[in-house]
């Protein structure tokens, strides 16, 4: 199928706990350079130095009107995709979003209406959830275990706390109900168990599979970056 970058819909990368647009940035030199136009949006549950602490922090419902302004600010057809615990939050956005084509789900949480992160690894959901969640202690094990020592070191140093808040509440709209999704499991994965994504994947239209640990947008860019593609132009095309 021939196509021109004027055709082809718009990226929008959401990244998961912990992290930041920064963590994108491999994968995205590698879409620009094929001819991708993609976008980032910051979630405010990824609660940074500058941020204020009063609470409540923020969680998915902040997060997903995040998701939701930028891609209001995108002209045409968008896929979005979610890593990680920024599924949650792409799953209540889309609900709301007539300019999504397709949702893809990297390693992420493809929840229904009224579960939540907690609620799905079976862990209790506190009522009044406070404070943050700090990184993990063996980040670099976790969630980078094919990642390069020296891009390891980097992507640790920059990861932020996470409240709490976010990893309690409830999904209340699940827009991949509507719109068709795509989840791709990675193999390798210490931080989100494969098990665990097969049972999240098979909510999703298609599946496919990245030999890779938690985060391949730095282990393997330009792999991640033709799968995006292909599942842009093909399953969500």
């Amino acid at each position: 199928m021939v196509t021109t970058e004027a055709s082809r819909p718009t990226l929008l990368l959401v990244h998961g706990a912990w992290h930041g647009p920064w963590c994108w940035e491999k994968l995205e030199s590698a879409l620009v350079v094929d001819g991708w136009t993609t976008r980032t949006v910051e979630l405010p549950s990824a609660v940074r130095p500058e941020a204020p602490t009063t609470e409540p922090l923020p969680g998915i419902h902040e997060d997903a009107r995040a998701v939701l302004e930028t891609l209001e600010d995108i002209e045409g057809p968008v896929v979005v995709v979610g890593h990680s615990y920024g599924g949650i939050p792409v799953t209540q956005a889309i609900a709301d979003a007539p300019n999504v084509s397709h949702a893809i789900y990297l390693a992420a949480y493809q929840l229904d209406v009224d579960e939540s992160l907690f609620g799905f690894h079976g862990a209790p959901e506190p009522e009044e959830p406070k404070g943050v969640i700090p990184p993990l202690e063996n980040s670099d094990k976790e969630l980078y275990a094919d990642v390069s020592e020296e891009e390891t070191v980097r992507a640790v140093r920059q990861l932020v706390p996470q409240s709490a808040r976010s990893f309690s509440e409830r999904v209340t709209k699940a827009g991949w109900r509507t719109t068709p999704s795509t989840y791709i499991i990675c193999e390798q994965d210490e931080a989100l168990p494969p098990q665990a994504q097969e049972k999240l994947a098979a909510r999703a239209n298609g599946i496919h599979r990245l030999k890779s640990s938690h985060s391949p947008f730095l282990s393997m860019p330009a792999e991640l970056a033709a799968l995006l593609a292909n599942i842009s132009l093909g399953e969500a095309g």
